[in-house]
């Protein structure tokens, strides 16, 4: 059973039980019942349905930017290996030390300049990009130390190529949206629900009140708007960057 269909039952079981609960209560009702002494049920479900709302809004946004920065801090992490890998390669014989580096190198500038791109239309990494970090993996695994003072050297270098294979596969994760489909259906239907409810309330023409209502609905866009540009932390305006790669490789220009 899908997802769609368990919530589509669900909300019509609540509706279809809160329904009858009312009808039958109305049945009930002897004919001297005076409703003037009861709260505004309207107004109260207006308040309580906005309460509601805003709390799913918050979490929305939290959720959202945690990712985003869960996202930045693994570029952080891939960029901090490879640099990592840079400089303990230093150990190693000139051809050695510079084969690696600039495998490094060329890995750094394909995902500053192209998998970035890649990556934002997309939503997901390069098999280009793939090929490269195997390839700085092959010019560090397949050396063989020369001495002792190599060899410590050796695990360590091995040990960053797994942090920047992990790190990348993070990034790639986080590459496409974060929302799942049915958060997005709730966040719309609440919107046009808590907007729908300012209608209920007598809002009459004076200019106040239309301002209000008209502040009202932009403050609604405009958090929805924020949740989707969150919502996919390598693809839209505020976004995760690559300043790391170039804050470590400044040779890579960006």
């Amino acid at each position: 059973m899908s997802e769609w269909l368990v919530l589509s039952l669900a909300m019509a079981a609540a509706c279809a039980v809160v329904l009858t609960i009312v009808v039958i209560n109305n049945r009930r009702i002897p004919e001297d019942d005076d409703p003037s002494e009861t709260p505004d049920v309207i107004e109260y479900m207006t308040m309580m349905i906005g309460v509601i709302y805003a709390i799913v809004l918050g979490l929305a946004i939290a959720g959202v930017w945690e990712a985003r920065g869960a996202a930045q801090e693994t570029v952080r992490q891939e960029a901090q290996a490879l640099h990592e890998i840079s400089a303990r390669a230093e150990v190693y014989p000139q051809e050695v030390r510079s084969r690696i580096r600039a495998d490094v190198d060329a890995y750094v500038s394909y995902v500053v300049h192209d998998e970035w791109t890649y990556m934002a239309e997309k939503g997901e990494l390069s098999d280009e990009g793939t090929a490269l970090l195997e390839r700085v993996r092959r010019s560090v695994t397949d050396y063989r130390p020369a001495d002792d003072f190599e060899g410590q050297a050796y695990q360590p270098l091995v040990d960053q190529v797994a942090l920047a294979d992990d790190a990348r596969g993070a990034r790639g994760q986080s590459a496409g949206a974060t929302m799942p489909g049915v958060v997005w259906f709730g966040l719309i239907i609440g919107a046009l629900v808590t907007v729908g409810l300012i209608f209920t309330l007598q809002i009459r023409r004076t200019g106040r009140e239309l301002l209000l209502a008209g502040l009202f609905s932009v403050l609604i866009a405009f958090l929805l708007f924020l949740i989707w540009d969150f919502d996919a932390p390598f693809g839209r305006g505020i976004s995760a960057t690559a300043a790391p790669f170039t804050d470590l490789f400044p040779q890579i220009s960006p």
